[in-house]
C-alpha cells in the first residue's frame, strides 16, 4: 500500500514506524503537518491508500478524513483522550498504559479504535516512555491496524464509555499548574514524578533566587538531606535540591528568560549561584565503571545522547582506566535512551564561539575513537540498548563488535546537520565494513536505518532482544561466551594483524587530517549552513517544509521517472 505519514515532526516514533512499515513492503512517505493547504496537497500529490498521524499537535483538516481513513497514533489506552496522554497517566502514578490507533473524525481523540496495545509502566521520564514502550506498542498497534485495513473485512469499535474495557477519559491539557512542585509539601517521589512528566517537553517551571527554570533530567537521591527547597549539592554539571524526605539530582535546566533559553547543564545555567554549593562525589553519575568476570562495562548514559568535549575527555580517561584492567573484554553500554548522538550542539550554541567549540568537540569525540579503534588488549564491544545518530553511529563501528537491540534506530548520516562532512574517522571504518559505494549511499542517504537494514549492511554485526531487559539479558550471555572463548588469543593476533596491516596501509592520522580538513570549512569557511541549521535545531524552529529525502511526493524527479514508465 502507499502510506502517508503526517506527522508534526520526524521524531523517534515516526522514524520508527517509516523502517517497520518499508520493512513490509509499503510505499512510504512522510509530509510534516505544517498548515490545512500543505497536508491537502500531499494527499493529492501522494494518494495514499491510507494516511497515519503519529504525532500531530492540532486537527487533521476535514477535507481530509472525510475522503480518506486517517489512523491517529494516541499514546494513552483505549477512551484516553487529550494532548496530555502520557503527562497525566506519570504524574497520576497509572499502573499500565497503552496506545491506541483510531480513526480520524470531527471530534479529537473520538473515533472508531483499530487497534490498541498495553504495557506495565516504567519509573522513567515522558521521553523515556516515549522512546520504549510507546514506540514499541505503536509499532504492535499500527502494524495489526495496516494489515486489518488491508484485509477489508475488518469493522472499527466505536469508542464506547459503558464498555467496562473502556478505562480511559478525557482529560484536559496539562498546565504548569498541575506539575508545580511545592517544595515544602512534596516528597521525593511526587517531585520525580511532576519533573519526569514534563521532560523533554516542555519541562517544570520552577523558580530559585528570582529566576525562573524549566527543569529537566531529575534523578532520586535519599543519602542526602536539608532543607526543603534548598540547593544542597553539586555533582559534575547537576545540582541536587532538597525535599520534603530527601533530594533530587537536575541534571538539565532551561532559564525561561536566559541568554541561551534551551536546555543546558544545570551548573552551567546557574553559574555563580550554584558555586557555594559544596561538590559531593559519585551524586550524579554520566560515566560508571562495572565488571563482572573477564566483562567491563562502562555506561555512559549521556542526556540525549549528546556529547559534549569534557564529556569525551572524561569518557576517554574511563575508557584508558577499563583498557588497564585484567578483563578480556570491553563493552561501551552507552545509555538504556541513547547509545550516542555524536556534538553537543546545545552546548555549542552556547559557546562563546561556536565555530572553535564546534572544533574542540570533534576532536574530542575523534580522540576517544581512536583509542578504541587502537584497542590490542581487549576485544571491544558496542552495545546500543538505544538510539544512535551521526557521530555516535560511527562512534559504536570503532569497537570490533556492534551488537543492538532490535528496534534501534540508526541515523548514519550528518548531511542533514547543514551538510556536516562528519568524522569519528568514518572514511576509515564504514568503506572497510560495507565497501565505498555503500559507504557513499548510507552517508547521501539521509534515512533512518533499522537494526535489519544495518546488519544486512555490515554496520552492525547482529541484533537481539526487544525490551532493554531481555537485551541485557542475552548481552551478558554473549559477552560471557566471548571472554571464554578458546580461540581468544587467537582473535586479539587476528586484530593486530589487521590493524598493522590497515597502518601501513593508510595510517589513521591521514584520514582524520582528511575529515577534519573538510569539517573545517563546516565550522569556519563562508558558507553559513551548519551554523545555521544547529541554531533551527537547537531553538526548535519548525521546519517551513518536509524534506524531499522523507517526502517522496514532493521528489520532482522521482515523479518525472514514474510518468515516463506510464
Amino acid at each position: 500500500m502507499k502510506i502517508l505519514l503526517l506527522t508534526h515532526a520526524f521524531n523517534s516514533l515516526t522514524q520508527r514506524l517509516h523502517i517497520e512499515l518499508r520493512e513490509k513492503g509499503h510505499e512510504v512517505s512522510v509530509e510534516f503537518d505544517i498548515n490545512d493547504a500543505t497536508t491537502i496537497e500531499a494527499v493529492g500529490l501522494f494518494q495514499p491508500d491510507l494516511i497515519v498521524a503519529p504525532f500531530l499537535k492540532r486537527a487533521i483538516p476535514e477535507q481530509v478524513w472525510k475522503k480518506q481513513c486517517c489512523l491517529i497514533v494516541h499514546p494513552g489506552i483505549k477512551g484516553d483522550r487529550g494532548p496530555s496522554a502520557l503527562d497525566w497517566a506519570i504524574l497520576q502514578d497509572q499502573p499500565s498504559w497503552g496506545v491506541t490507533v483510531l480513526q480520524a473524525n470531527a471530534e479529537m481523540d473520538a473515533g472508531d479504535i483499530w487497534a490498541t496495545s498495553q504495557f506495565p509502566m516504567r519509573n522513567a521520564s515522558k521521553a523515556s516512555l516515549y522512546r520504549n514502550e510507546i514506540t514499541e506498542a505503536a509499532v504492535e498497534a499500527v502494524l495489526l491496524t495496516v494489515e486489518r485495513y488491508q484485509r477489508g473485512d475488518y469493522e472499527p469499535e466505536p469508542l464506547d464509555y459503558h464498555d467496562p474495557g473502556t478505562l480511559g477519559r478525557l482529560q484536559p491539557q496539562m498546565t504548569q499548574a498541575d506539575r508545580k512542585i511545592d517544595w515544602l509539601k512534596d516528597n521525593t517521589e511526587t517531585v520525580m514524578r511532576k519533573i519526569r512528566c514534563a521532560d523533554g517537553f516542555p519541562g517544570v517551571l520552577d523558580s530559585w533566587n528570582g529566576r525562573e527554570f524549566y527543569l529537566y533530567d531529575a534523578r532520586p537521591e535519599y543519602s542526602l538531606s536539608g532543607a526543603p527547597g534548598e540547593l544542597i549539592a553539586r555533582s559534575g554539571n547537576a545540582v541536587c535540591r532538597a525535599t520534603l524526605d530527601g533530594a533530587v539530582w537536575i541534571g538539565h535546566l532551561r532559564e525561561k528568560q536566559g541568554k541561551h533559553p534551551f536546555k543546558l547543564p544545570a551548573v552551567q545555567v546557574l553559574g555563580e549561584s550554584a558555586e557555594p554549593v559544596p561538590e559531593t562525589a559519585g551524586g550524579y553519575q554520566e560515566i560508571e565503571y562495572l565488571e563482572q568476570g573477564d566483562v567491563g562495562y562502562l555506561c555512559f548514559p549521556f542526556y540525549n545522547g549528546a556529547m559534549g568535549t569534557e564529556q569525551c575527555n572524561a569518557l576517554r580517561q574511563a575508557y584508558i582506566g577499563a583498557r588497564q584492567r585484567e578483563t578480556r573484554v570491553i563493552v561501551l553500554m552507552g545509555g538504556a535512551d541513547f547509545w550516542s548522538n555524536g556534538l553537543h550542539l546545545n552546548l555549542i550554541e552556547a559557546a562563546e564561539s561556536p565555530a572553535d567549540e564546534s572544533w574542540a568537540n570533534i576532536n574530542a569525540i575523534n580522540d576517544l575513537a581512536r583509542e578504541i579503534i587502537c584497542t590490542d588488549s581487549h576485544v571491544t564491544v558496542s552495545a546500543l540498548q538505544g538510539n544512535a545518530g551521526a557521530g555516535g553511529v560511527f562512534l559504536a563501528r570503532c569497537s570490533d563488535y556492534v551488537w543492538a537491540r532490535s528496534g534501534v534506530v540508526l541515523n548514519p548520516h550528518y548531511k542533514d546537520m547543514g551538510n556536516l562532512y562528519g568524522s569519528e574517522y568514518w572514511t576509515y571504518l564504514l568503506p572497510k565494513r560495507v565497501g565505498a559505494q555503500q559507504a557513499r549511499q548510507i552517508i547521501e542517504a539521509r534515512l533512518p536505518m533499522g537494526t535489519r537494514e544495518a546488519k544486512s549492511l555490515g554496520l552492525v554485526d547482529d541484533f537481539f532482544a526487544t525490551t532493554q531487559e531481555t537485551f541485557r539479558t542475552e548481552l551478558n550471555q554473549r559477552l560471557k561466551q566471548l571472554a571464554s572463548a578458546t580461540d581468544f588469543s587467537a582473535q586479539l593476533n587476528r586484530k593486530r594483524e589487521q590493524r598493522a596491516a590497515d597502518e601501513a596501509e593508510k595510517p589513521l592520522p591521514a584520514y582524520r587530517e582528511e575529515e577534519l580538513a573538510r569539517m573545517n570549512l563546516n565550522f569556519y569557511g563562508f558558507d553559513p549552513s551548519y551554523h545555521v541549521a544547529r541554531y533551527n535545531f537547537v531553538y526548535k524552529v519548525p521546519k517551513s517544509r518536509t524534506p524531499i529525502t522523507i517526502a517522496r511526493h514532493r521528489d520532482k524527479r522521482r515523479r518525472a521517472n514514474i510518468q515516463k514508465v506510464l
